[in-house]
């Protein structure tokens, strides 16, 4: 095998293909953290969005800060340490006045030397005898013993003698326990930098309680600390103070006693930030729960806002697109399947834009029909008119002012259902539906349509039982709606009945309890209407045409007699109150076996009251 073929592929690349190579790798990594950027600012740019996480974030800030503010561990840590302190100064206290106090009214005298003077001769103070006239607590004795003891606890110890001078400062043993002299800083000097005095002064406002500011004295005389007074007059008393670099310390004076007499004072006090390194600690702790917390409450916001602020931009954008697409059918987007507001807001979203476009559709198609209806009367009309002056017969011009007084009534006709037909649904939207008795308005409609006078065909009524039930019998035939309009509706298909019959015919109308299916497909009670005649019946391929605005087909009739509007304005009645109606014929079976039509039936079916 050759060597070119181990050789690795960046070898076998040129410098151009190289820089071309790492350029393209490099466009589409920016090109990623850009889509990325890009992704958060569009997530971010919603105002929901942006409320959510703000107020996630605001009630774990919230939390975070009263955990930070109130934190009992704080106070718990400062009981603890006073305890300790006082336990710790007790114990020194005992050893201090147990291995460095001599009794300062007694006088050790040696007998052997006492036998030994002649008459008028004193004897002197023996050597262990003269510390005691210099100083109660001899400090090169209990300096050893108190750097021992204070070292591992990291505290600062002082010893005051009985007038509250100070003897001796743990800061100023050298390791062997020797003291050490050291020039103490001026009182007056200033703490850190600018900067450090800035972050001292918000330490000290964020204390939960005002604590008394801490001053060293120095070599002053220690009575000036209260703790150190009381314990000179042999109490034990602890105060928990902060420095000028908002630092908690804590002191605890304890008497040094011997033979129950107080011989001077101990006072131990932490150093300055023991304690707040360990609050620290246990904040930063917190603080790292916090940002693992505000994490994912984060991420959980943007998800809950994704699935509530993105669908709600996306609906929001469509329904805008509705309000501007007048060239285009926009569509809303569908979140149906999901069970909540926004999926009830989707689905309602969707249905009002179907509504509203199958009313566009209806103002459209009704504009156009309206328009080739009047035009028709207006085209015939302008016709006898230009003819009439160029008649040359009286029978000529008779002719054709009858055909203009029959456009001008075709035209008053039309203008009049028009007008009813598009006032229609602002009233019924308007007005509020009322409980009526369905059988009172059948039973008017019928009596009035008897009552007319020169009319040869005859109107019955049948009005069943409203139900089985006591309920139902006493509530009756009663439904919600418009007694007006309903009576208009039952004139409009005994009318209809009344121009297919014959002479001296009948028309049928009966009434019973009948139930319904509604929308998606659940049975209701209601009321079903039957309107029978004997006419000729409706062709097999208009059953539904019949209800179309401007349909109308009547060869027995002259042309224009009719509108065409009733039965339209008759289903969008009966639909407003959330019925139906329809056509058929009556038919049976004749001797022959061939199937007769008997005539038409009109069925409407209302739903009853609840």
């Amino acid at each position: 095998m050759s060597v070119e073929a181990h050789e690795p592929f960046d070898q076998t690349l040129d410098a151009p293909r190289k820089r071309s190579l790492r350029r393209s790798l490099g466009w589409r990594i920016l090109r990623r953290v850009r889509t990325a950027e890009q992704a958060v600012a569009v997530r971010f740019s919603s105002s929901l969005t942006r409320r959510i996480v703000v107020l996630n974030l605001g009630g774990l800030v919230a939390l975070l800060l009263g955990f930070l503010y109130l934190n009992q561990f704080r106070e718990g840590l400062i009981d603890a340490r006073v305890q300790s302190l006082q336990t710790q100064g007790e114990i020194i206290a005992a050893a201090v006045a147990a291995s460095a106090t001599v009794a300062t009214d007694a006088i050790t005298v040696d007998p052997e030397k006492l036998l030994q003077l002649t008459p008028g001769e004193s004897a002197g103070l023996s050597e262990e005898s003269r510390p005691s006239l210099e100083f109660s607590i001899n400090p090169e004795r209990i300096g050893p013993v108190l750097r021992r003891l204070v070292s591992p606890t990291r505290t600062r110890a002082r010893i005051y003698d009985r007038d509250g001078y100070l003897l001796l400062d743990s800061r100023a043993l050298s390791a062997r326990g020797d003291i050490l002299r050291m020039d103490l800083p001026p009182q007056n000097d200033e703490a850190g930098t600018w900067l450090e005095r800035i972050w001292s002064a918000m330490k000290r406002s964020f204390t939960y309680n005002e604590l008394p500011l801490y001053e060293d004295i120095g070599i002053a005389n220690g009575r000036a600390y209260p703790e150190v007074s009381r314990a000179l007059n042999g109490h034990a008393k602890s105060i928990v103070r902060m420095n000028s670099k908002g630092e908690t310390i804590v002191s605890v004076a304890v008497p040094i006693e011997l033979l129950r007499t107080v011989r001077g004072a101990l006072l131990l006090s932490t150093q300055g930030g023991d304690i707040d390194a360990i609050i620290a600690s246990e904040r930063w702790a917190i603080l790292r729960v916090f940002l693992v917390s505000a994490g994912i409450m984060l991420l959980l916001s943007l998800l809950l806002a994704g699935t509530i602020a993105g669908p709600m931009h996306r609906l929001a954008e469509a329904a805008e697109r509705v309000r501007r697409g007048i060239k285009s059918r926009q569509e809303i987007p569908d979140f149906t399947n999901r069970s909540d507001e926004i999926g009830h807001l989707s689905g309602a979203l969707r249905d009002m834009t179907r509504a509203l476009y199958k009313r566009m559709d209806a103002i459209e198609s009704f504009a156009a029909d309206v328009a080739h209806e009047l035009k028709n009367p207006l085209t015939s009309l302008r016709s006898a008119v230009e003819t009439l002056p160029i008649a040359r017969t009286e029978e000529s011009r008779n002719r054709l002012l009858a055909i203009v007084q029959h456009d001008v009534s075709r035209l008053d006709r039309l203008i009049s259902d028009i007008s009813d037909a598009s006032r229609l649904d602002a009233e019924l939207a308007r007005a509020d539906m009322e409980p009526v008795d369905l059988a009172r308005i059948v039973r008017t409609v019928v009596e009035i349509t008897n009552h007319v006078e020169h009319e040869s065909v005859r109107v019955s009524l049948d009005v069943g039982t409203p139900g089985n039930s006591e309920d139902a019998r006493k509530s009756g035939f009663l439904i919600l709606g418009h007694d007006s309009r309903l009576g208009q509706v039952f004139i409009n298909l005994i009318e209809n009945a009344k121009s297919f019959s014959q002479p001296g015919g009948s028309v049928r109308v009966a009434l019973r309890p009948a139930k319904g299916a509604l929308a998606g497909g659940v049975l209701a009670d209601g009321f079903e209407i039957t309107v029978d005649d004997d006419g000729p019946g409706i062709p097999a391929d208009a059953f539904e045409r019949i209800f179309e605005r401007f349909y109308t087909d009547r060869p027995n009739q002259g042309f224009g007699q009719n509108s065409g509007l009733g039965l339209s304005i008759s289903r969008q009645i009966i639909e407003a109150h959330g019925g139906r109606i329809r056509a058929m014929n009556r038919t049976a079976a004749g001797s022959d076996g061939a199937i007769r039509v008997l005539g038409a039936r009109f069925v409407v079916w209302i739903r009853a009251a609840r």
